[in-house]
C-alpha cells in the first residue's frame, strides 16, 4: 500500500519546548491588575467611590445625583417588625372572676358613698335644700299644718344610710352576675373556642 498523505509536520520543537507553567514571563512593565468592567467608567473618574474634582464642577450631571442616591439607599435604616401573637381565651376561672369581681364592687360602693356624702355638702352649701324645701312646704302645706319637710327628710345621715344600703345590694348583685358570666363563658367557649386576642410587643 503506498502512503499519500504526503510528508507529516514535525512535532519534535513542541513536545521538548517547557510546560506552561514553566515558562518565563513576557517582557514588559509590570503594574497592577485591572479586571474588566461591565460598564465603562464616567467621564472624569473617580477618586475613591467619589467623583473627581472635574466631575464635580463641570463633568457629566448625572453621575454626581447616582452616587448620592447609591449612598442614601445602602445607609437607610430599616424599620423594626413588631412581634405580635394571638392567643386565645379559652376559660375563665370562676373563683377568680368572683373574688376580682367582689374587690371591685366593694372598691365601686365605697366610692358611690363617698360621692354621695359630698354631693349633699355641695347642695346644703349651695342653699338648695332650703330653697326647694320651702317651695314644697308651701305648695302642700294647709291651714291645719306645714307641708311637706325636704330637709328633714333629706338629711345627712338618712342619704348616707340609703346610699350605703344600695352599695351593698350592688356588691351582691356584682359579684353574682360576674361569676354567673364566668360559667356561660366557659360553656360557649367549649363550643366556639374562646375569644381570640392579638398582642403586640411595644418597643
Amino acid at each position: 500500500m503506498t502512503d499519500t498523505r504526503g510528508p507529516q509536520p514535525q512535532y519534535e520543537g513542541y513536545a521538548a519546548g517547557p510546560l506552561p507553567g514553566e515558562r518565563e514571563p513576557a517582557p514588559g512593565p509590570a503594574g497592577p491588575y485591572h479586571p474588566p468592567q461591565a460598564y465603562p467608567s464616567p467621564p472624569g473618574g473617580t477618586q475613591g467611590g467619589r467623583p473627581s474634582h472635574g466631575a464635580q464642577q463641570g463633568g457629566v450631571p448625572g453621575v454626581g445625583a447616582a452616587q448620592a442616591s447609591r449612598k442614601a439607599r445602602t445607609g437607610a435604616r430599616t424599620t423594626p417588625r413588631t412581634r405580635k401573637a394571638r392567643l386565645r381565651v379559652a376559660k375563665a376561672d370562676p373563683w377568680s372572676v368572683m373574688k376580682v369581681s367582689f374587690l371591685l364592687s366593694i372598691a365601686l360602693g365605697i366610692c358611690t358613698v363617698v360621692a354621695s356624702a359630698v354631693l349633699w355638702m355641695v347642695m346644703d352649701a349651695m342653699g338648695v335644700f332650703s330653697t326647694v324645701g320651702g317651695t314644697i312646704s308651701e305648695a302642700t302645706g294647709s291651714n291645719e299644718g306645714s307641708g311637706f319637710d325636704l330637709q328633714a327628710f333629706l338629711s345627712l345621715p338618712r342619704v348616707l344610710i340609703f346610699t350605703s344600703v344600695i352599695a351593698v345590694i350592688d356588691v351582691v348583685l356584682a359579684t353574682a352576675l360576674a361569676t354567673l358570666g364566668a360559667f356561660i363563658y366557659n360553656l360557649s367557649a367549649g363550643f366556639v373556642g374562646g375569644v381570640e386576642l392579638t398582642l403586640a410587643e411595644d418597643e
